[in-house]
């Protein structure tokens, strides 16, 4: 069974984020750049392990993005992937990157599309619905746990506290989330490996984005706190009155 995983490049959580063009476009400078983490750690290890498991098969990684983002994919590579297609082009908006995933996909032979739930930029959580949709196949996310059957797979989900059983036959796009697999670090022998495994570059078809950016703006800056004495109620609902307006 042929598993296509999909990844995304994203921002270290400990990057400082900066904007430029008068707050139009994020500044990329000195920003460290990894693997979005529920694509590799969840996604691309369940992937991996349900190859390992049938015993057969492919998994391959898709990302939309330029020559420069090669590094990422070669660190998703040293994970265990076979090999890797990327999209030559900006990352425009969710239904580009979907629309350009989708139309590489409908010309293989994949069972299993696999997507982190979301990435840890812009946390939009669209493009597995969008990919899903664009290949007329079912769609299941959050899921929490994944095993194939088959010709069919059984997901677990866990919505509002409760788990949910869900079967689905494939081809399937999944969303992947916590607890579907345990993150992976790659060995000496997958790091040299990945070194020679193929990177098929592919020009995007002609879609125009929905969205476009119009401006960025960083949260306002944390101000300090004010301690109230807890017997003191009076000027606690004062201040939550007055000051912070949330009653």
């Amino acid at each position: 069974m042929n598993i296509l995983v999909c990844i995304s490049k994203v921002p270290d959580t400990t990057s400082k984020i900066a904007f430029t063009d008068n707050n139009t476009r994020f500044d990329s400078s000195n920003v460290q750049y990894i693997v979005n983490p529920s694509d590799e750690w969840y996604a691309l290890v369940r992937a991996l392990e349900l190859k390992e498991q049938l015993g057969t098969g492919k998994v391959s990684i898709i990302t939309v993005g330029l020559a420069e983002d090669d590094a990422i994919i070669r660190k998703a590579l040293a994970i265990g992937a076979d090999d890797a297609i990327r999209i030559n082009a900006l990352p425009a908006d969710s239904f580009f990157v979907a629309s350009q995933i989708a139309e590489y996909a409908k010309t293989q032979d994949y069972k299993l599309v696999l997507t982190g739930k979301e990435t840890i930029d812009y946390n939009n959580a669209e493009v597995g619905g969008m990919v899903a949709e664009l290949l007329g196949w079912e769609f299941i996310t959050p899921a929490n746990k994944l095993d194939v059957e088959s010709d069919k797979v059984r997901v677990e989900s866990e919505l509002g506290g409760e788990i949910l059983v869900l079967e689905a036959p494939m081809p399937v796009v999944i969303s992947a989330a916590k607890g579907m697999a345990d993150q992976r670090i790659p060995n000496m022998r997958g790091i040299m490996a990945a070194r020679t495994k193929p990177i098929t570059v592919v020009e995007p078809f002609n879609v125009a984005p929905l969205v476009a950016i119009q401006k960025f703006e960083m949260p306002p800056a944390k101000a300090g706190v004010k301690l109230v004495d807890p017997e003191n109620m009076e000027e606690l609902v004062r201040l939550l009155h007055d000051e912070a307006k949330v009653i």
